[in-house]
């Protein structure tokens, strides 16, 4: 990181971006009861609660803090001993929404102190081989991506456990 006071025009607009499919994500689970949250409606068997704890620690956790920013602490803590998509019936759904928020929050925080063309800190060969993604900018384009396909999962979730879709006007 560069420590840097403000992100530059290309940092805050696909932020702007990243930060509109999290309001998706947040957005289309508002209003369902911790049931819904769990419910598994696919056959892989995945439920809304799972995908967003999937997000915070898969997606916003391991690639700001631990790839970009190399965050030692987060990086020992990947021994994939844990499945980030499993949410125990003791977890309460509201610790696993904030816990996404606050996620967010500290990606936010990597992002706006780092240059689009900061070279990573850290890469994960052992899970994906050499290098594909290099810099803030590949790192952010790939989090928008992934996170605009699992607000459509949640979307098509959504759908089925109520029939709520996301930003449609209704007459």
């Amino acid at each position: 990181m560069t420590g840097r006071a403000a992100p530059d025009n290309e940092i805050k607009a696909l932020l702007t971006t990243l930060h509109g499919q999290r309001r998706h994500v947040l957005g289309i689970l508002d209003g369902l009861d911790d049931e819904s949250l769990r419910r598994a409606v696919l056959p892989s068997g995945w439920s809304c609660l799972g995908l967003t704890r999937h997000l915070a620690l898969d997606v916003e956790q391991f690639w700001f803090r631990a790839v970009v920013a190399g965050d030692e602490e987060v990086i020992r803590g990947l021994d994939g001993s844990e499945d980030a998509w499993q949410v125990g019936p003791e977890v309460p759904a509201e610790e696993v929404l904030d816990r996404y928020r606050r996620e967010a929050d500290l990606a936010d925080a990597v992002i706006t102190a780092t240059s689009a063309d900061t070279p990573l800190a850290w890469w994960p060969q052992h899970l994906f081989g050499d290098a594909h993604l290099h810099n803030l900018r590949d790192v952010l384009l790939h989090v928008i991506t992934e996170t605009a396909c699992h607000a459509g999962h949640l979307d098509a979730a959504r759908e089925l456990i109520d029939g709520r879709r996301w930003l449609v006007l209704t007459s």
